[in-house]
């Protein structure tokens, strides 16, 4: 799908990376995106549950599809902390589940685990974070555009495969966007103007 090509009634995927709760972003941009007039989409980080869980694994030494499966509950943690920040966000785990939060006229926050735990397209382990899941998740919404919210500066320029090789993103997220023609965006910490105007929210 062509970067532009959305209409501003169509949903867009916004994951909210967990490391912004650590640098003092996190309210602000919860903030912003409540304040949408586009539908929007959340998908949470996992932040430092998931550090957790990579924690326990080089502790306990489970394999690595447990820790997946650990990490996107971790996303389900995160997301609990957004709705006691943020009222107008609602959970939602199904595409019947989006279809109502937005008729809602709230946010829904993805809550992965239904949605993922039987998904064959997606690798079970570290390849693949909530960048990579945005990214199937815009995949299966029918091509949605993914935005992802970081606290590094991407290049402009930069490929997908670029951030991957950089750690920026995930390792899975370049092969999904490709195969799914899937826009996509990463944000920074200047960028919550862009941010802003992607939503339809007012910035100063």
């Amino acid at each position: 799908m062509a970067e532009g090509a959305l209409e501003d009634t169509t949903p867009v995927i916004i994951k909210v990376g967990g490391s912004l709760a650590e640098t003092g972003r996190l309210h602000g941009v919860l903030a912003l995106i409540a304040k949408a007039t586009r539908p929007v989409i959340v998908v949470p980080g996992g932040g430092q549950f998931a550090d957790k869980v990579r924690n326990l694994q080089n502790a306990l030494r489970f394999d690595d599809t447990s820790a997946h499966r650990l990490a996107i509950l971790g996303m389900h943690q995160m997301a609990e902390l957004f709705f006691t920040m943020e009222p107008r966000m609602a959970p939602a785990d199904s595409i019947e589940g989006f279809a109502r939060v937005l008729a809602a006229g709230q946010i829904p926050v993805w809550l992965p685990w239904r949605m993922c735990q039987d998904d064959k397209d997606i690798p079970a382990d570290w390849t693949i974070t909530s960048d990579g899941l945005a990214a199937r998740l815009g995949e299966r919404l029918g091509g949605l555009k993914v935005v992802l919210l970081k606290s590094v500066t991407a290049a402009p320029e930069s490929s997908a495969q670029d951030l991957a090789d950089e750690g920026v993103v995930d390792l899975a997220f370049p092969g999904i966007v490709e195969r799914a023609r899937v826009s996509w965006q990463v944000l920074g910490p200047g960028d919550d103007a862009v941010l802003a105007r992607l939503v339809g929210a007012p910035h100063p």
